[in-house]
């Protein structure tokens, strides 16, 4: 794998987890209500889920590459398109980030495992490794180190992302549910997943 690959795998990583779903919506409930300390519990929470996630992703993507090299390159198409409709559906997102402040004493276990489930549960993480990662993974090398290297790295993206999210939330809760702000940021994230779709269809790595 190229620094290259690497580096628009980690860009287009960084714009799907920063993308408002029902992760970030619970980072951001749990925030708003009990303010920075659950933004730690959550995040672990998410990575737990994500790693799940990856895992299962990781187990399908190698077992499909040994069966079918065809197969293979029509996943990595499906996962460009893919990217197009997310960054089409993001487009058209507006402004909306339907969140309330979560009032209940969760317990920080309680908000890691909730958090846990909530993330491995979600068809989009799951989808977007299925269809997106082998984008940047080279048949030709070493394909377990290449997913290896690309679970983990998108695991403390992930990480990040929901940590940056609690504190966010807990520190300027109105800003984090600023209607203009959040329209730009889904215009913006919008063009670029378009855009990294279009490259992954007409780029090989």
């Amino acid at each position: 794998m190229s620094i290259e690959a690497w580096l628009a795998f980690v860009a287009a990583s960084t714009i799907l987890v920063m993308i408002p779903g029902p992760t970030v919506l619970l980072v951001v409930s749990y925030a708003l209500g009990q303010g920075w300390r659950a933004a730690l519990p959550t995040a672990i929470g998410v990575a737990l889920g994500d790693f799940t996630a990856v895992t299962l992703s990781l187990l399908g993507v190698g077992a499909l590459l040994a069966t079918s090299a065809t197969l293979f390159t029509v996943l990595k198409l499906a996962g460009a398109a893919y990217l197009i409709w997310l960054g089409i559906k993001l487009w058209r997102a507006g402004g909306s980030l339907q969140t309330e402040a979560r009032t209940d004493r969760a317990t920080s276990l309680a908000m890691v495992a909730h958090a846990w489930i909530v993330t491995a549960l979600n068809p989009k993480g799951i989808t977007f490794f299925v269809a997106f990662m082998p984008q940047f993974i080279d048949p030709k090398g070493d394909v377990l180190t290449q997913m290896l290297i690309l679970g983990a790295t998108f695991l403390v993206i992930a990480f990040a992302n929901a940590l940056a999210y609690g504190f966010l939330a807990a520190r300027a809760g109105a800003m984090a549910r600023n209607p203009s702000a959040i329209s730009l940021f889904n215009k913006i994230g919008g063009s670029l997943l378009i855009g990294a779709g279009v490259a992954a269809a007409t780029v090989r790595t």
